[in-house]
């Protein structure tokens, strides 16, 4: 990572976004809410990553963190180090309603035709469309500055596509990039409460899973979000 002291500059503070571990379980299924397991090795090498980048960049030490298993498990091995542990709701995964959890192979192909068509107003499953995932996303306000997040990809494809995109701009899924690799950091711009994500920029080293595999998302889930 680039040396920077990661305090805020006037109204504005950067706000570290972090994918979470590769969980078990996950290939060639639609993960969103599911909640996998991760392995303890690669949430401890997350956690300390995540601890020795704040200390260098000035980051509060404060994680917020989705109820998903597979992003918790890393703030509360922050926590037994003294960190401030939250749970927000609203950075869970995207829910694919039915899908979730099924086998790709196994989901109607026609379904996913329609989904396709109309990428960001259909909701997979009958769970969550792109438009209510966006939403959600630009509601969520970190509750310091200089907090750090253990999130999800879709998460993290929405703050990037409201940061570099006009307000009522939708993406079609040709446009929807692939995910951030495991353990991979997003810096967001956040500023007071209602300014909403001003800002993206990726600035992480290699990513903490070697070797995991970035596969193209035009869906959401084409990795385990």
């Amino acid at each position: 990572m680039p040396e920077s002291s990661g305090l805020p500059t006037g109204p504005h503070w950067p706000c570290p976004v972090f994918r979470h571990p590769r969980p078990r379980g996950h290939e060639g299924r639609c993960i969103g809410r599911t909640d996998l397991p991760v392995d303890p090795r690669r949430a401890r090498r997350l956690a300390r990553r995540i601890r020795r980048e704040a200390a260098r960049q000035g980051w509060a030490r404060v994680v917020c963190t989705s109820p998903l298993q597979r992003a918790r498990v890393v703030g509360r091995l922050l926590r037994r180090w003294g960190w401030q542990h939250q749970v927000h709701a609203a950075l869970s995964e995207a829910d694919f309603g039915a899908w979730d959890g099924q086998r790709w192979a196994d989901i109607d192909r026609t379904e996913v035709d329609a989904w396709v068509a109309d990428f960001s107003g259909y909701a997979p499953g009958g769970g969550e469309s792109l438009q209510q995932l966006l939403a959600r996303v630009a509601s969520w306000q970190p509750p310091v500055p200089c907090a750090v997040v253990v999130g999800h990809a879709g998460w993290m494809l929405a703050a990037r596509w409201l940061a570099t995109h006009a307000p009522g701009e939708w993406p079609r899924a040709d446009q929807w990039p692939r995910p951030p690799a495991y353990g991979e950091c997003w810096l967001l711009e956040c500023g007071l409460p209602g300014d909403g994500l001003s800002a993206v920029s990726c600035v992480s080293d290699a990513a903490c899973d070697a070797g995991a595999s970035v596969t193209s998302a035009t869906s959401l889930a084409a990795s385990p979000p």
